[in-house]
């Protein structure tokens, strides 16, 4: 029984640190005028999904967005509050958690490879997240979805990086740390 706890203590830890990870990458943005700003917090999200599969990293994620509704200063730029839920990011907010989702689920559906990852943060990283959020972002501001879709394009590039970023920070830390990725590395090891 103590080995069981001291195994969801040690899932709850690996939670807590993504969900910190997730909130300092959003401590810097830059603001633009669509009202969705550009925050290195999906980065977070993107290693979320990798490192802790398509379970954990939802979870992390809804940590964070918990905290952000319960006025915890935790979203891009230290804002926080319900009303977070109703602006143009909310969709995105949303989109965070079927992100995370998409890309554990990608990640860890076999041994992990430099493919395998960079797929999985672009399909659910960027491809999910703005599916979800483009069409609320669009009804929110009351613009139609192509010109809504045609602004986003300016994430694009950023996200990429992002997403390449998150690629690499994965396989170098399951290479230098094993056990960050919990029962997958367990499992890519037998």
């Amino acid at each position: 029984m103590s080995e069981r706890r001291g195994d969801l203590g040690r899932e709850l830890a690996r939670i807590a640190i993504f969900a910190a990870l997730i909130i300092v990458l959003g401590m810097v943005t830059v603001p633009l005028p669509t009202g969705v700003p550009i925050t290195g917090q999906t980065l977070g999200v993107m290693l979320a999904g990798t490192v802790l599969g398509p379970r954990r990293g939802p979870l992390t994620v809804l940590l964070v967005l918990v905290l952000a509704a319960i006025g915890l200063p935790v979203l891009a730029g230290g804002h926080g509050g319900i009303a977070s839920f109703t602006g143009p990011s909310a969709g995105y907010l949303v989109g965070w958690v079927a992100g995370a989702f998409v890309t554990g689920l990608i990640a860890h559906s076999g041994r992990m490879t430099w493919w395998r990852t960079g797929l999985a943060t672009v399909v659910g990283g960027i491809g999910v997240v703005y599916l979800i959020g483009i069409p609320v972002q669009a009804a929110v501001m009351g613009l139609g979805l192509g010109p809504t879709a045609l602004a986003s394009l300016g994430f694009l590039p950023g996200d990429v990086l992002k997403a390449i970023a998150a690629t690499v920070l994965a396989l170098a830390l399951r290479r230098a740390y094993p056990p960050a990725f919990g029962a997958m590395a367990r499992a890519h090891a037998a």
